[in-house]
């Protein structure tokens, strides 16, 4: 049974830093491109990052550059999210995600969800 297990979540004031993990279990995640959506109360689920296989390309909405970093250890079939300067607006449940053989990660072509780790920014 393929997971993927999200966790670092919990309760951060603004400016703060969480750093989300990823463990997937189940098969080896060798050419899956893995990364983050978040879903805040009341709106659709968003892209937040991505990064292939190799960690040779990382995608970034705009709305976390510079202040997010994704990165992946294939040997631990883990992927991490460092999350710096919170914001109130990052408040949301971050869902873990895998896509086999992408650049990028398409919410509707997407493998493998994880159920998701709550991050809530207080001011």
């Amino acid at each position: 049974q393929v997971q993927l297990v999200e966790s670092g979540g919990g309760l951060v004031q603004a400016g703060g830093s969480l750093r989300l993990s990823c463990a997937a279990s189940g098969r080896t995640f060798s050419w899956y491109t893995m990364g983050w959506f978040r879903q805040a109360p009341g709106k659709e689920r968003e892209f937040v990052t991505a990064i292939t296989w190799g960690g040779g390309n990382t995608h970034y909405a705009d709305s976390v550059k510079g202040r997010f970093t994704i990165s992946r250890d294939n040997a631990k079939n883990s992927v991490y999210l460092q999350m710096n300067s919170l914001k109130l607006e990052d408040t949301a449940v971050y869902y873990c995600a895998a896509e086999y053989n992408s650049n990028f990660l398409d919410p509707s072509r997407v493998d493998y969800w994880g159920q998701g780790t709550q991050v809530t920014v207080s001011s």
